[in-house]
């Protein structure tokens, strides 16, 4: 297979060809954590795509006209760029392989998330760039994936290569295609407190259904306070939560009302909230830096759908 490769495959020393969501992926799935299988679309790909649809010479000449400082010039560019990656007729090749891969996932629906190759190391952060498309199916696989590999040019991702003077850097995009969790709850979690900077305190947030209310921040979650030694939850911030969002028939997303007293109830139990703490901060040993991560749950157990570094931390630990 050249074209993608799956997550029993790829390591943190991936991220060249995986991108930094991939790469995490394959890591953790190695090291025993519970992270629902998936496949990588390669970067590697997305190059070959781009060379086999002859769209190289002309996205360059697109960007050749950009001036950050002129926003309309980013968004023109943008614009035109990601028009031709979605038109473009994907080759026939990469088609049936990123098909092949799919139906060997024996799953109705994937999440389809953009991973690019310059992601989230210590000096730049891609986290909520490029584009995430959830309950996927077979039939609109492959445009999602096209939508990803488009996203790596979106306005703010161009604005941040020029700000970041990436500009003339290589920049591809792997597509990271996993086994959707219809999640019970979810949300994000944070290894080391991303406010007081505290190395001895993690803080979990959760609210019902898919996590990406809580990423999009549509809804205000719940959130629990945890230290790590001794391992007690040290606060707890309930919030009514009036709305969840949940897969849609057939695919894609919808919005539904929560009633009371669920609405205004606690997300995580006690127990939950110890459980996946355990788990945060073995993710934490296991890399050896803190870490930003989104978890969902279902059928009473906990998944890890995404890890990458906090990089907004001032201080390092003691």
């Amino acid at each position: 297979m050249s074209f993608t490769k799956p997550f029993s495959g790829l390591s943190k020393k991936d991220a060249d060809i995986a991108g930094g969501k991939g790469a995490s992926l394959g890591e953790m799935l190695n090291a025993g954590i519970p992270v629902p299988d998936g496949y990588v679309v390669l970067s590697t790909t997305f190059d070959d795509f781009i060379e086999k649809t002859d769209l190289g010479s002309a996205i360059q000449g697109v960007l050749d006209g950009v001036d950050h400082k002129a926003i309309h010039t980013v968004d023109d560019a943008s614009e035109k760029i990601q028009e031709m990656i979605r038109t473009a007729q994907m080759p026939q090749d990469i088609a049936d392989e990123i098909i092949e891969q799919f139906n060997q996932l024996d799953c109705p629906f994937v999440a389809v998330r953009s991973s690019a190759t310059a992601e989230d190391g210590a000096d730049h952060a891609w986290a909520g760039q490029l584009e995430s498309y959830l309950n996927t199916t077979k039939d609109s696989l492959l445009l999602n994936v096209q939508l990803c590999w488009a996203s790596l040019f979106t306005p703010r991702a161009i604005f941040y290569r020029f700000e970041k003077g990436l500009h003339t850097t290589h920049i591809s995009v792997a597509v990271v295609v996993q086994k959707m969790i219809e999640s019970e709850v979810s949300g994000i979690a944070f290894s080391v407190h991303p406010v007081t900077e505290d190395y001895n305190q993690l803080i979990i947030e959760a609210g019902f259904g898919l996590g990406e209310a809580i990423v999009s921040g549509s809804v205000t979650p719940d959130s629990y306070v945890v230290s790590k030694e001794p391992l007690e939850t040290v606060d707890v911030n309930v919030s009514t939560q009036n709305r969840k969002l949940i897969k849609k028939e057939g695919g894609g997303n919808e919005w539904v009302d929560i009633a009371e007293p669920e609405a205004s109830s606690q997300v995580l139990t006690a127990e939950k909230v110890t459980e996946l703490a355990n788990l945060i901060i073995r993710i934490e040993n296991h890399y050896h830096f803190p870490c930003d991560i989104e978890w969902a749950y279902q059928n009473n157990k906990f998944y890890i759908v995404q890890c990458r570094p906090i990089t907004t931390l001032a201080k390092a630990a003691a």
